[in-house]
């Protein structure tokens, strides 16, 4: 059976209408993102690499750029600036000079938890304004949505994605 015109163009208003809700939501989840990143001493990308290296431990500056779908001289770049701030450490393998391994510094631990508190409480905040059932469901499609997104060729190196 064929679906009629009207039944198609509101199919595909309440795809668009989606889509627009998404993006909004990501707009502001950047935003809270950023935002949570006030007062610290470091940026958005520079924090990405201490939330890798909080979630996976010291890294081979190789690994923590592929972590992060970075080329290694950027992480380099990053790594340099939060060096110097005291967030971070770099130490060269003994067995092979040329691999150098990243480390959070105590300082660069309590600046991601300290992030990372603050955008849970934020979020839970937020969260706490929705009706159980739309937190509920919220949940489902996020979840899903990951799920999604992890199994797609094209996205599957997103998931999952370093705090950011």
């Amino acid at each position: 059976m064929k679906s009629s015109p009207s039944r198609d163009a509101a199919s595909r208003k309440h795809h668009a209408d989606a889509i627009d809700a998404f993006e909004a939501a990501t707009r502001m989840l950047v935003g809270l993102a950023t935002r949570s990143l006030a007062g610290e001493t470091v940026t958005l990308p520079q924090f990405r690499l201490l939330a890798a290296l909080a979630d996976r431990g010291p890294l081979p500056s190789s690994r923590a750029a592929a972590a992060l779908g970075l080329n290694a001289s950027s992480v380099t770049r990053l790594g340099d600036r939060l060096e110097l701030v005291g967030l971070l450490s770099r130490t060269r393998e003994p067995y092979n000079r040329s691999v150098v391994t990243l480390a959070l510094t105590t300082a660069g631990d309590e600046l991601v938890h300290r992030v990372l508190a603050s955008r849970r409480e934020t979020l839970s905040r937020l969260l706490g304004k929705l009706d159980p059932r739309e937190v509920d469901g919220a949940v489902k499609a996020l979840w899903r949505l990951t799920k999604l997104a992890a199994a797609d060729e094209a996205l599957g190196d997103l998931v999952p994605y370093p705090h950011g």
